[in-house]
């Protein structure tokens, strides 16, 4: 596994592009979003997965959803054979491309690991893309990563992204795989 230094570098040029430029009907979203977010976190106890999953995860990607117009999957079931497989805590996918994300309690370094199992299964599957996109997050905090299936290279971003500061920056970069 190598890591890198910006997760931009991770994203094609047309990616980048689309992450840099949003609509002005997504920017006023993104906003909506933030505010929602830094508004129920005084209110909420966030001392267990399920709550960081609830307040913080699915807006996110369900904000994510409804502007790719794709099928968020959430404990999706994913068998290879009958020594690989389990359950991706989120699930998105487009014509070209798809994104997992792991969510987790506290331990990022253990969840990224996961996040690359969870990548290599799919990498196996006959219609997988090249590039594989995934996340970890406790909530607040996002880190991206990458497989390179030709090359068997799972590349992790220095990067993190944190919510609520970064997350018009974390949807742009969810959109931009997606589009």
């Amino acid at each position: 596994m190598t890591q890198t230094k910006s997760w931009q570098s991770l994203l094609t040029p047309s990616l980048r592009h689309v992450c840099n430029s949003p609509g002005r009907a997504v920017q006023s979203r993104l906003q909506d979003l933030r505010q929602q977010i830094e508004e129920t976190l005084p209110y909420v106890a966030l001392n267990s997965e399920a709550a960081k999953r609830g307040i913080l995860i699915a807006p996110v990607l369900s904000r994510v959803a409804v502007t790719c117009r794709r099928i968020l999957r959430i404990d999706y079931s994913l068998k290879i054979n009958e020594q690989l497989q389990g359950t991706l805590d989120y699930f998105l996918q487009s014509t070209h491309s798809l994104v997992v994300v792991e969510a987790k309690r506290d331990d990022l370094t253990r969840g990224f690991t996961q996040l690359a199992v969870e990548l290599i299964a799919l990498a196996m599957l006959e219609d997988a893309p090249e590039i594989l996109y995934g996340a970890v997050t406790m909530g607040h905090v996002w880190v991206f990563g990458t497989l390179e299936r030709s090359a068997r290279l799972v590349t992790r971003d220095l990067a993190s992204y944190t919510l609520p500061d970064d997350v018009e920056d974390l949807v742009r970069i969810l959109v931009g795989i997606l589009e």
